[in-house]
């Protein structure tokens, strides 16, 4: 395999990925693994990469950031590499996890090659770091890259690869011809017979009342931050010692109290004690985080504790002949009424079979019996409810997804400090509960969250409030964040607003004020706001400009603003529904979106069966076009 510069050629078929981060990276690895086969290793082909930011990591997993910032994620759980629970096609490559990678960089060596050279920071963080730990972003970062530079290695000879560290801006060509992909600041577009765009997140334009509180900000002086990745968010305006409004409670929070915080030279002392209890010491730098969102609350800790014994068999409830059936239905399922009810027996399922199988004294009914009576409830019906009360004597036992998707639902408060020792209280709780494995059917519907996602790719856009559930139940902050943001409420750096936070301009005091449910009193006033989550991969807002012209030219959007895209193999859909014979799309952009580039190993991802579907269909597009098959062919 031969890396050369930008030099593309009109004779050996041509294929431009849009997007190198973990995404794009996982794609080339299908590429190579599925070559062989589907294009054979001594067929030219020009491979155009094309990324401004740094080939694996991408944007989010960039080393020029703080290395404060964590993954969400503990080592073991993370890989770039198919395993055989991986259902494709194509054939399995299994490489290391994060953890598993790290201590090969420990011993100076991997299995296929020297390890790679890290800084001395870096070094020192792998060295540390163990399978239940959490490495920083800029240590996953230099994972990607080495899984990167991994699997160009593992293209074929006769695959030319061209680098092209700047971003692609517009796509021109017929429906079933050679397609033009424009690059920033270049004249001459690359000539390619097969597109994909792997774009990862991307900046929004503001939605209009981000747009009218940027407005209020600039008339009075004040900060509005908008929705970005907090990484890029110009921090310094936010001044030490006022307060700060800030409207969003999950991971973009936790990266915006970590820089503000430990970021502005303060640091936490342990109690001695075991107990395990910070004190933070503040450097005098920070402002005071005045924190709600529409739950109010942190989303839940990462699961301190590793599964044993039997697991549940899933998917059960919600697997694919449940989706067949749903897409076998005339018009879009609804959300609420049509698929939110299979989730919720698929996450009981999990749950109870995890209860019985390894805490059976909590139970008072057999799992045979229990089983065949759940399997007949109809999902949704009160029947499971009562099922459940008669089988599970202790109400804590039971799962209850409404209660624990809004705890503070209908709560009053008797003031703000009633506000903060609660959601003190039920942090301390939370923390608790998801580092005790007397309660691991937590653990059990954690799977059955990845096993629903996993079907849900093949129903295209069910809008949003999926989404947020997933990521609030099992996209949480690491445990030791939330240890990090209790000592911070006690110190009163930060503080709570409960839940149905509203945000609005005070036009009289020229200020930013918010209120939460619940809670008496006028609410806050601040002269800064932040919104602390990344902007909705909408493509009609979308500040990427091949993202644009693409809907501008036919491309299908969803309702909710996603890329229409085949759930098969990727293909870009027009507003006909057809599938464009040239040009694809992965990643959160587009309605097949999974919940990540990279995976949980053992878990089936369906990210990784994306990958490959898609780098099969780009192989068997390409092959006809090749000179070199076309001469055996007549040869």
């Amino acid at each position: 395999m031969s890396v050369r510069p930008d030099s593309p050629s009109s004779r050996p078929p041509a294929l431009v990925i849009v997007g190198m981060g973990p995404r794009g990276t996982g794609l080339v690895e299908r590429l190579a693994a599925n070559a062989p086969e589907l294009y054979g290793a001594t067929a030219p082909l020009d491979l155009h990469l094309v990324d401004p930011h740094p080939p694996g990591g991408g944007r989010i997993w960039r080393p020029d950031q703080s290395p404060l910032l964590w993954m969400n994620s503990i080592a073991e759980d993370v890989t770039l590499f198919t395993d055989d629970t991986v259902e494709c096609e194509g054939p399995l490559r299994p490489g290391p996890s994060l953890a598993e990678w790290a201590e090969h960089v420990r011993s100076g060596a991997l299995p296929d090659g020297p390890a790679p050279e890290l800084s001395s920071e870096l070094a020192a963080e792998a060295a540390a770091l163990t399978g239940g730990g959490f490495a920083s972003r800029r240590l996953q970062g230099a994972y990607l890259a080495w899984a990167h530079e991994r699997s160009v290695a593992a293209l074929p000879p006769a695959v030319t690869v061209h680098r092209h560290q700047c971003r692609a801006v517009r796509i021109t060509g017929p429906r079933d011809g050679v397609q033009q992909v424009w690059l920033e600041g270049r004249a001459t577009p690359l000539a390619a017979d097969a597109v994909v765009l792997a774009l990862g997140h991307l900046d929004a334009e503001p939605e209009p009342e981000q747009r009218a509180l940027t407005a209020f900000a600039a008339e009075h002086g004040l900060v509005h931050l908008p929705p970005e990745f907090t990484a890029d968010s110009d921090l310094s305006r936010l001044r030490p010692g006022e307060p700060v409004i800030v409207r969003g409670f999950g991971l973009a929070f936790i990266d915006l109290m970590v820089l503000l915080t430990e970021g502005r030279g303060g640091r936490y002392d342990e109690r001695g004690d075991g107990a395990g209890e910070l004190t933070y010491r503040p450097s005098g730098r920070e402002p005071v985080l005045h924190v709600g969102s529409r739950r109010g609350v942190p989303y839940r800790s990462k699961i301190g504790y590793r599964w044993w014994g039997e697991r549940p068999p899933l998917p059960r409830f919600f697997g694919p002949a449940q989706v067949e059936e749903l897409l076998r239905r005339p018009g879009r399922p609804d959300y609420r009424r049509d698929i939110l009810p299979l989730i919720a027996k698929e996450l009981g399922f999990a749950h109870y079979h995890r209860l019985f199988t390894a805490h059976p004294e909590r139970m008072a009914m057999s799992w045979p019996d229990f089983e065949e009576t759940y399997a007949a409830c109809p999902p949704g019906g009160p029947e499971l409810l009562a099922l459940a009360a008669a089988a599970v004597p202790d109400p804590a036992d039971r799962l209850d997804l409404d209660a624990l998707d809004r705890p503070l639902a209908g709560r009053r408060f008797d003031g703000h400090e009633a506000l903060q020792r609660d959601l003190r209280a039920h942090i301390e709780a939370d923390l608790a509960r998801r580092h005790d494995p007397a309660h691991s059917p937590d653990l059990a519907v954690f799977h059955a969250l990845l096993s629903v996602y996993g079907q849900l790719i093949r129903l295209g856009d069910i809008g949003g409030q999926w989404h947020g559930f997933f990521s609030y139940l099992a996209s949480g902050p690491p445990g030791p964040r939330l240890r990090q943001l209790l000592a911070l409420s006690r110190a009163g750096v930060v503080r709570f607003l409960g839940p149905e936070t509203r945000v609005a301009p005070d036009p009289l005091r020229k200020v930013f004020r918010a209120s939460g449910a619940g809670v008496p009193g006028p609410g806050v006033e601040a002269r800064a706001l932040v919104e602390a989550r990344l902007p909705e991969p909408t493509v009609n807002r979308s500040r990427d400009p091949l993202l644009r012209s693409l809907h501008r030219d036919g491309a299908a959007a969803t309702p909710a603003g996603l890329l229409a895209v085949s759930p098969d193999d990727a293909r870009i859909l027009d507003r006909a529904g057809r599938p464009h014979s040239r040009r694809f799309a992965l990643g959160p952009h587009t309605d097949a979106r999974a919940s990540g580039g990279f995976a949980r190993p053992r878990t089936n991802a369906p990210a990784f069966r994306q990958n490959d579907a898609t780098a099969r269909a780009l192989l068997s597009l390409l092959r006809p076009l090749s000179p070199h098959h076309a001469a055996q062919l007549t040869a």
